[in-house]
């Protein structure tokens, strides 16, 4: 039986933190200066009873007490706060710290106490991209590295002391698409790679377009480049779990700018292999929904026992690298195969201090997708249906950044509200930047000052008469995700955001003002759907007949493991996530405003 419930909490994806805002200039945009807010490659640990996760590009790391709120502190500068990917491991009394840089040698640190420091330097011996350290219940330390689409994930046993290798580097695996559907690149994992001389006229085209000469190009850039023009995927990002004897190492895979950026897992019965392919694969997987992508992450056991995954999200409009961070319960199911529960991934969760089942539904519904929607102003081809379309790469944009602009949703009717995520985006901020373009792989300033995001929201029955459901008015933080939980309920039907301040005094975007409650009305009939197999790695889901709301799209390689899910809002979805040659099981669901309705089940032959 799972535990009682103790201390509920809610909370919504992407993690409500500040993110910083990122001034970039590199090759890829031929020099033209992008900002966007970016946190991504979250490494996650629980240290003296405190949950931490240290994110790139974020100058500091995040601690919370309860995996719900989170502050962000600033790291001391001797840290390389401007090197991605940053990775941290808990070893004996020590939280050991290091990052990514290509072309030179990588230290490492630690230290006792994260918040305050000192972290003691250890000198590296080797250059590496996307570290993960492991320490075995036997004081072995374990290092593993690798992020790039044309070499493999690399490993290597340390001395516990020194932190020096004590043999040659050992390749892991590599990425195959023609097996691992889910490893291949764009949205819905659409793009196969090129090679040779079609990847070579790609290339000298690039560069032409760009006007940028070759000999211009660092001996770093050259792979970048090619690698990226080639659409072979990133093999990247690796993490280490041990469960039972066994060794779970998990790694990012495709592109974190697609909505199919997932984490694989390889299974071992020792630490640097020989590695075999889990059967549940993806392990980390969210290509749906209003937030997608969940690729290049960690995986913790919390104080009560229950596992969390968290991972990286994209946006990927202002800049490539516009991410987030998402947080999932994971778990090991009775044959010891690694999940993680994302059907829901990005509606209120509830958390107890307790331990919880990984596979509990949300408790309430999305009401406001696709409502009508008003606003003060809205600049052309940014009106106010883009808050409400599920969809995080499209915003209301109001016509001036005047104070009081304000957004409006008529869920119409009366609704049980629970809880309100009041999603900002930004749009072509064009400010100086604010210091000095710096950074080793990529060029940029990485803004330090302390923003604001304020705001009103108020309720009405009739649209008249209005109340007030929540005032950030007079706030000191900056937080684009808010979520507003009213756990006993809040009868309304019009809600409506006034926004007062947002950072640079730019013009306040909206990408989503996301309801949810309970409705009173039936849930979903069940949903008749076919599925057909297109080949080894694709699959053709179409609904024939179903009247939800949305859609959930589930699958895996036993009955009772459909691990893998696909939020849609329609009836058609080709999905291009499964293994060559596995036998698979298909379930649709359905979900509306008053409830889920689980679909029957299919059998998908390899």
């Amino acid at each position: 039986m799972w535990g009682d419930v103790v201390m509920k909490q809610y909370f919504c994806n992407p993690v409500n933190v500040d993110y910083r805002y990122q001034f970039n200039i590199s090759a890829m945009s031929n020099g033209v200066l992008e900002v966007a807010r970016e946190a991504a490659d979250p490494s996650m640990i629980l240290f003296k009873g405190k949950y931490y996760i240290f994110a790139s590009m974020t100058l500091g790391v995040w601690m919370s007490e309860d995996m719900v709120q989170w502050e962000n502190h600033r790291l001391p500068n001797n840290l390389p706060l401007y090197d991605y990917a940053p990775d941290v491991r808990v070893m004996g009394d020590f939280v050991y710290f290091c990052a990514s840089k290509r072309g030179e040698v990588c230290n490492y640190y630690r230290t006792k106490d994260v918040l305050n420091g000192p972290y003691e330097e250890i000198a590296g011996t080797f250059d590496f991209w996307d570290p993960h350290m492991f320490m075995d219940d036997d004081g072995r330390v374990y290092f593993y590295w690798g992020c790039t689409n044309t070499t493999p994930l690399l490993g290597v046993e340390l001395d516990p002391v020194t932190l020096k290798p004590l043999h040659e580097n050992k390749e892991l695996f590599f990425w195959d698409v023609e097996v691992k559907g889910y490893e291949r690149i764009g949205e819905d994992n659409r793009i196969s790679p090129v090679f040779g001389e079609e990847l070579e006229v790609r290339y000298q085209a690039f560069l032409k377009e760009r006007g940028i000469p070759e000999d211009s190009l660092s001996p770093q850039n050259v792979p970048m480049i090619k690698g990226f023009l080639s659409q072979a995927p990133y093999i990247e990002g690796p993490w280490m779990n041990k469960y039972q004897g066994k060794y779970y190492l998990q790694y990012g895979c495709n592109g974190t700018q697609y909505n199919v950026y997932a984490d694989g897992v390889y299974v071992s019965d020792n630490p640097l292999g020989p590695f075999t392919l889990a059967k549940n694969n993806p392990y980390s997987y969210k290509p749906g929904g209003f937030l997608p992508g969940a690729g290049h992450g960690s995986t913790i056991e919390d104080r009560y026992e229950n596992l969390w995954h968290a991972s990286t999200a994209r946006i990927s409009v202002n800049h490539q690298f516009e991410r987030r961070v998402g947080l999932w319960p994971a778990g090991f199911d009775e044959d010891g195969e690694l999940f993680c529960n994302q059907r829901y991934g990005d509606w209120p969760l509830s958390v107890d201090q307790a331990k919880m089942d990984p596979w509990r539904n949300p408790e309430w519904y999305l009401l406001s997708y696709q409502k009508d929607v008003t606003a003060s102003s809205h600049e052309e081809g940014k009106g106010a249906e883009k808050a409400v379309d599920e969809n995080v790469q499209t915003w209301w944009r109001a016509a001036s950044a005047k104070p009081g602009e304000w957004l409006q949703v008529d869920l119409g009717k009366d609704y049980d509200v629970r809880a309100i995520q009041v999603n900002f985006a930004d749009d072509k901020i064009e400010i100086p930047v604010p210091g000095e373009i710096r950074g080793t792989t990529q060029a940029r300033y990485i803004d330090e000052a302390s923003h604001v995001t304020r705001w009103i929201l108020e309720g009405s029955l009739d649209g008249k008469e209005y109340f007030m459901v929540e005032d950030k008015s007079e706030v000191e933080m900056n937080l684009p995700h808010d979520l507003v939980v009213k756990e006993d309920g809040v009868k309304v039907r019009f809600l409506k955001l006034i926004i007062l301040e947002v950072p640079y005094c730019q013009q306040p975007c909206i990408s989503g003002l996301r309801v949810f409650g309970i409705g009173h009305s039936e849930k979903p009939s069940i949903p008749e759907f076919n599925v057909k197999r297109i080949n080894g790695v694709d699959m053709d889901v179409i609904i024939e007949n179903g009247d939800g709301v949305g859609y959930n799209i589930l699958w895996g390689h036993e009955p009772e493991k459909l691990y893998h899910n696909y939020m849609i809002f329609h009836k058609k979805k080709r999905v291009g996530a499964l293994v060559k040659g596995q036998k698979y099981y298909v379930r649709v669901d359905a979900f509306n405003e008053s409830g889920i309705t689980e679909g029957k089940i299919v059998v998908l032959e390899p």
